[in-house]
């Protein structure tokens, strides 16, 4: 596996992954007229906005994107956002300093929480996400830290060369600015954003409760609830990890803020916070925009009457975002295959799994059920938040038809999220812990009534309790099922043999040297972990290159064959690293990567149990 990390060492990756993921959005939403909890949301996702802007239109003007460029970018919309901020953005709901005291505890609790859990399933900072999607973020982030290409196909080019594939490209971004002024390992860089993503969950919680006139009590209470369900974050780390998209869901709260705040007060400043607030979820991943659309559709119904005013705000997005909007287009149009996933439950299955927050993992988080239980029959003391219990109802229904039916307008429908279970169950989670905050909120109401002079202890005492009871926001089981997604023992995809090959490699090769791998072990980590690139960058077999293709069934017959001895050629390839372990794992070696040993055009560079490194002797 990759190297020893310290703890001193993991600190600082976490914490330079925090100031670039907040610095620049601080400076943009302040000049935008943001401030208080409603700047410190915002924050991230007006980041990502710029990344995920300056990524493909800077590509496009043959700009490589670096952290010089980047803060180029922030300066241009700072300014824009000056301009724009003459105007103060209005903050609605009234605490007082106790209240925002007290929220700003349970935010700092519930992000902590939801981090030792992450942390204590990874094992460790650096440890490699073993999952089938991590490779390609793995070898995306340092492709555009190594070249600058922040094009929307450029990551695709790890895998799909020559000319990539497209994909939302913010989250790679940014990493990609974290791994250049850190010179940490890929694996940490990756898992430092997973680390902090319960935390940017629940502040984007707080700023909804905050936004629409929530209690004190409710804020601090979906701040701690949210870190607990299993099927919300934890288990789509095992199952993927699904990274990109759970960043974008622990935004999407944020999506209502501005959009509301908008249709209530059309003016430039308003307009710049919904335009960027959208087209920054929309730069990580194309189904968080279609997500938070949704999330937000009972409240577009009650502002039904003055959703008219949103023609510049969808025309500006338009503008800003017509790269990611027609390369997501493009590619639902293209020959990418698309099956769906099969039925995995019943009607009445997928109901219970919903309320109990139980899939995959052994035991219903019965405690949660409960706080949603009274926060469904009490809905209607939540207030301007009502309407949340929509989104729960909608994003309830969706879950259940895409967890018990197969039928073809199911899997149309869901196809922006791939007809993924987990990634259903991890939408309708977000609105569930806001009815289940609310349920712990008119708890402490209760409680409050028997001695109104002491309501901070009746709030003490139902969000203490609540996390008692379960465990202490059920991080140990939580921390159990992400576990399973970050092994360094055992029949896994990636494992210590094959890391050390690699690294053995990166010593060896020269720039611009390429190695002949195969697809089916985890040799498709080599770039992420050592810098060489490879004819395959991922599991996914999908629409491969005509060169790996042909290397792949013929490599072996380099000696006679012209056509390998071409691609091999044009590919600067100098080096063959095989491996073990991989996806499937019942996937059989490729007829032109078997028995190499003795070849003479090929000698063994580095061998040990798991992998061998050939040197490609012309």
């Amino acid at each position: 596996m990759p190297t020893p990390l310290s703890a001193s060492g993991a600190a600082a990756v976490i914490a330079v992954y925090l100031l670039v993921l907040f610095a620049p959005g601080l400076l943009i939403g302040a000049l935008a007229g943001a401030r208080g909890w409603l700047l410190a949301g915002l924050a991230p996702v007006l980041t990502y906005f710029a990344a995920g802007l300056a990524g493909p239109w800077f590509a496009q003007a043959g700009i490589p994107f670096n952290l010089p460029s980047f803060l180029a970018a922030v300066a241009v919309l700072a300014g824009i956002a000056w301009v724009a901020g003459w105007r103060r953005v209005a903050v609605e709901g009234v605490w007082d300093r106790r209240g925002h005291v007290a929220v700003g505890l349970c935010l700092l609790a519930g992000g902590a929480v939801g981090a030792r859990t992450v942390l204590s399933g990874m094992g460790r900072l650096n440890a490699v996400p073993q999952g089938y999607d991590a490779v390609y973020h793995g070898n995306g982030i340092r492709y555009l830290a190594e070249t600058g290409d922040g094009s929307l196909v450029g990551t695709g080019t790890v895998n799909w060369y020559p000319n990539g594939s497209f994909y939302p490209n913010a989250y790679h971004l940014v990493g990609s600015l974290v791994y250049r002024l850190t010179g940490a390992e890929i694996p940490a860089v990756l898992n430092a954003n997973t680390v902090l993503l319960p935390g940017l969950l629940a502040l984007s919680l707080v700023v909804l409760v905050r936004w629409f006139r929530g209690r004190a009590v409710t804020a601090g209470a979906v701040a701690l609830v949210c870190v607990a369900p299993v099927t919300l974050l934890y288990e789509a780390l095992n199952f993927g990890p699904l990274l990109p998209f759970l960043l974008g869901i622990a935004l999407t709260p944020l999506v209502a803020v501005v959009l509301d705040g908008y249709l209530r007060r059309p003016a430039f400043d308003t307009g710049f916070l919904l335009v960027a607030v959208a087209v920054g979820l929309l730069t990580i991943h194309s189904s968080t925009l279609f997500g938070g659309l949704l999330f937000a559709l009972p409240l577009l119904v009650a502002h039904r009457r003055t959703l008219w005013r949103l023609w510049p705000v969808a025309v500006a997005g338009l503008l800003l975002g017509w790269l990611q909007l027609f390369g997501a287009i493009g590619l639902a149009a293209g020959p990418l295959p698309y099956n769906g996933w099969p039925t995995a439950a019943s009607t009445n299955t997928a109901v219970g799994m919903l309320l109990t927050f139980e899939h995959v993992a052994p035991h219903p988080q019965l405690w949660l059920s409960a706080a949603l239980l009274v926060g469904i029959v009490l809905w209607q003391r939540l207030g301007p938040l009502r309407w949340v219990a929509a989104t729960a109802l909608l994003f309830g229904v969706f879950a259940v038809a895409v967890l018990s039916s197969g039928h073809p307008l199911v899997k149309a429908v869901s196809r922006p999220w791939w007809n993924d279970p987990y990634r259903f169950l991890v939408m309708a989670a977000v609105p569930c812990c806001l009815l289940a905050a609310h349920g712990l909120a008119e708890v402490q109401r209760w409680l409050r009534n028997f001695a109104p002079r002491w309501a901070w202890v009746a709030g003490v005492v139902t969000l203490a309790g609540f996390a008692v009871t379960t465990n202490g926001l059920y991080t140990t089981s939580n921390a159990v099922i992400v576990r399973p997604g970050y092994p360094s023992t055992g029949d896994i995809p990636l494992n210590t043999g094959e890391a050390q090959a690699m690294l053995e490699l990166a010593r060896l090769a020269s720039p611009g040297d390429w190695a002949v791998n195969d697809r089916s072990d985890g040799t498709a980590w080599t770039y992420a972990l050592s810098g060489v690139r490879t004819t395959a960058g991922h599991f996914d077999p999908a629409l491969p290159p005509a060169d790996y293709v042909l290397l792949a069934g013929h490599f072996r017959e380099y000696a006679t064959n012209a056509a390998v001895r071409d691609a091999v050629a044009r590919l600067n390839i100098r080096w063959v690293i095989l491996g073990h372990g991989g996806y499937p794992r019942t996937a059989v070696r490729p007829a032109g990567l078997r028995d190499l040993d003795g070849l003479p055009f090929l000698r063994v560079a580095y061998r040990n149990a798991d992998a061998v490194v050939y040197q490609l002797v012309r």
